[in-house]
């Protein structure tokens, strides 16, 4: 049970980061660096709203997997 947990935790690690990479990839260089794109309330559409849902289910899958190794292990 506890190597099914630890290799379904470094899948969805890696689908979180790949979602947040793929998220700050329209910001452009300046949000990077903390310039103020003017992009902070702007509506999402299309592939970034499903992408934005995606990495909000990626983190619950990721807390509920850690709180289950926590208590298995």
């Amino acid at each position: 049970m506890s190597m099914f947990l630890n290799i379904a935790l470094i899948i969805t690690s890696v689908g979180l980061i790949a979602g947040v990479i793929l998220q700050s990839k329209g910001a452009g260089l300046g949000g990077l660096t903390g310039a103020d794109t003017g992009g902070v309330f702007t509506a999402r559409r299309g592939i970034e709203r499903i992408l934005f849902w995606v990495t909000i289910v990626l983190a619950v899958i990721f807390f509920g997997l850690v709180i289950a190794i926590i208590l298995v292990g």
